[in-house]
């Protein structure tokens, strides 16, 4: 839940941030209404504006090693614009709605390649990326996996909200099979700020949902 506060000093940053790719406010909000709503649905139970606000946290303290703010901080915004559980080109669909959004009210073509291209590596089945600020941005979206026991625990929960639609016995096996992937990574993180402030304590947050997974 984002407080009313909170979502006006959002609104206030991606006014800001278009400003700078010379996009007035006027044409500014209406996107920004078009992803509160996205963000805002009650299907939602993790991707949604909390998530977002957590990676703009994070964003803000590797900041030192971010080369275009600009573009990431709009790559944040659409990665998840997309959101159905049951869909597999959620990714692709949300650099498509960046597309949308974007083109016409006048972001530079080649600002919104740069942000479809990070956004469609969310989908964490590439090798990792060259690029630093796609990193930042994949860092960025798992940080949850390193947040604290009580944090990660509500952040299991609520994924298993999301596809509540999915049996319980075959979601363990698929929600087993993402954890897996995860720690079979040489390491989560990109960056060495949150690789060594987090690394540990996502591995034990995943190898502990993955022993309540398995019953163990």
């Amino acid at each position: 839940m984002v407080s009313p506060e909170r979502l006006e000093s959002m609104q206030k940053g991606w006014v800001r941030t278009l400003e700078r790719y010379r996009v007035g406010p006027a044409d500014a909000y209406p996107a920004f209404d078009v992803l509160v709503a996205a963000y805002t649905s009650p299907e939602r139970f993790y991707h949604n504006l909390e998530h977002i606000g957590e990676m703009f946290r994070v964003v803000e303290r590797l900041s030192a090693t971010i080369e275009d703010p600009n573009a990431l901080q709009m790559a944040v915004w659409f990665h998840d614009a997309v959101y159905d559980s049951r869909a597999k080109d959620n990714e692709h669909r949300s650099g498509e709605l960046a597309v949308d959004l974007l083109g016409p009210i006048g972001v530079p073509a080649s600002a919104i390649d740069r942000i479809v291209r990070m956004i469609w590596a969310t989908s964490h089945a590439a090798d990792p990326p060259a690029d630093r600020d796609t990193r930042v941005l994949l860092d960025t979206d798992l940080a949850i996996l390193g947040a604290s026991e009580e944090r990660y625990a509500r952040y299991a929960t609520d994924i298993r909200k999301e596809y509540a639609w999915v049996p319980d016995a075959e979601y363990r096996v698929g929600r087993a099979n993402v954890l897996t992937k995860f720690l079979a990574a040489p390491r989560l993180y990109h960056s060495q700020l949150l690789f060594e402030e987090g690394e540990q304590r996502a591995r034990a947050n995943l190898r502990e949902e993955l022993a309540r997974l398995q019953g163990g």
